[in-house]
């Protein structure tokens, strides 16, 4: 039987770039999904790259300005090596609060600007909400559309020639003497010496180890905008009613999202929702009431119990697990990749491990 040196289960953005990051270090690499590669989270997701303190919780801030600053790098390489273009935006986003509940500056990335809010965003409004009652933040922040770099990360481990086996549900790990020894799926075997858990939302389901990730159901919206730069920047709400995002595409397309909901592995998109997302979208930009809808969607986000992700070594050895990531997937794939990559490779032991204290992301810490 073919034998691999590492299998990574789950095809999202979290799996692929780990794939990427241990074909690098001279591994011979399997991923195996239960669906289509990338078409997951990844697929659903928004694609906002958040390193701001007042939105990140304290445990994953160093993670998420490691992340963030080496983004732009990340993507070029997907994109050389994928011959794929990926819509990286800089242009930055603008928070939007109560005055009661404003977020302060707590970095010098974030300034005040209600007085240029007008200027920055012309055709932003809120509606029956007085100007003198909110506080805006422009963050000096990115954002990617989450399906070119899922799209990306496919091709570009595809071109180093990483091994795919889709359709494969992993049902557990196989363990010999006491050691990882590959996967057993719905229809077969695979071999390998090393195995990492990247099923998201589904990680908790693959024995031998029951972590406790569950879905997120977030449901969200694309629409073409009457005008491609009829917003510039990325829009969020904290604190208004509703909470609303909306973030513009390079190509005319802008995402409305979002909802967290605790509902089960259940996809499907609710009209009232969806409804509930265009009218909050509206009442900040009232000339959307003209855009066209042309997608709705929902995704699964892999939530924790207290909302890190779960990364490193498992109480077997040899076997892995980079999950949880919950909304930051897409923003956190690149130190992931990185520093699980080390991890898998013994460059902790040697010294040659990353800086961040991982401890607080064990797989440890829900043991009984």
């Amino acid at each position: 039987m073919k034998s691999w040196d590492a299998i990574v289960v789950g095809a999202g953005i979290i799996g692929l770039a780990l794939a990427i990051e241990l074909d690098k270090q001279g591994l011979r690499v399997l991923v195996v999904e239960k669906g289509e590669p990338g078409r997951e989270a990844s697929w659903a997701a928004g694609g906002m790259l958040v390193d701001f303190p007042a939105e990140t919780l304290p445990g994953l801030r160093e993670l998420a300005t490691a992340s963030t600053q080496t983004y732009p790098e990340f993507v070029h390489e997907l994109e050389d090596e994928s011959g794929l273009k990926i819509d990286l935006r800089s242009v930055g986003t603008l928070v939007l609060s109560r005055l009661e509940t404003a977020l302060s500056p707590a970095t010098t990335q974030a300034y005040a600007l209600p007085q240029l809010l007008a200027a920055l965003e012309p055709a932003l409004e809120i509606l029956n909400e007085p100007a003198r009652h909110l506080a805006a933040l422009y963050i000096k922040e990115r954002c990617v559309d989450p399906r070119h770099l899922a799209a990306a990360a496919v091709a570009a481990a595809r071109h180093r020639g990483i091994d795919f086996s889709s359709g494969d549900h992993v049902l557990a790990v196989e363990v010999v003497d006491g050691k990882a020894s590959g996967v057993r799926t719905n229809k077969t075997r695979f071999a390998a010496g090393m195995v990492v858990n990247c099923a998201g939302a589904w990680a908790g389901q693959i024995g031998p180890h029951p972590f406790p990730t569950r879905p997120v159901k977030g449901q969200m919206l694309y629409v073409a905008m009457p005008e491609k730069e009829l917003v510039r920047h990325v829009v969020r709400t904290m604190g208004l009613t509703p909470d609303v995002y909306l973030i513009p595409r390079s190509d005319g397309r802008m995402l409305i999202g979002t909802t967290v909901e605790e509902a089960g592995f259940d996809k499907q998109t609710v009209p009232e929702t969806i409804l509930k997302l265009r009218h909050a979208a509206v009442d900040l930009v009232p000339r959307l009431a003209d855009a066209r809808i042309l997608e709705e969607w929902a995704g699964l986000r892999p939530g924790t119990p207290d909302g890190l992700p779960i990364l490193g070594a498992t109480p077997t050895p040899g076997y892995f697990v980079a999950t949880g990531h919950f909304r930051d997937g897409i923003m956190l794939a690149p130190v992931t990749a990185r520093v699980m990559g080390q991890m898998m490779t013994g460059q902790i032991m040697t010294g040659q491990g990353p800086q961040i204290d991982m401890s607080k992301f064990s797989a440890n810490r829900f043991a009984d």
